[in-house]
């Protein structure tokens, strides 16, 4: 059952990870202010804001009120990603 349709904030999350994992987003680096990404991923704010949270708890990002959203891991380093379920190094 791989075929299920996914939500608009999860293929933006997926997508964001995806740049993150080959380096085209490092580590440090800024994401595009909200209204910059609807206008490049052609989505809602809502689906903007969501994917950011999403982000957020995959342990991607980090956003800092009034500075903007920022890389600070790598989908590998998550605390989710497979082969990683317990959220601790091996």
């Amino acid at each position: 059952m791989t075929d299920l349709p996914r939500y608009e904030y999860v293929k933006l999350a997926d997508a964001i990870a995806a740049d993150i994992a080959s380096g085209k987003l490092p580590q440090g680096a800024a994401l595009p202010g909200e209204r910059a990404m609807t206008d490049v991923y052609g989505v809602s704010i809502g689906t903007v804001r969501r994917a950011i949270v999403e982000l957020r708890k995959r342990g991607l990002v980090a956003t800092l009120p009034a500075k903007g959203t920022y890389v600070i891991g790598t989908p590998e380093s998550a605390p989710d990603s497979p082969g990683n379920e317990n959220g601790t190094a091996d």
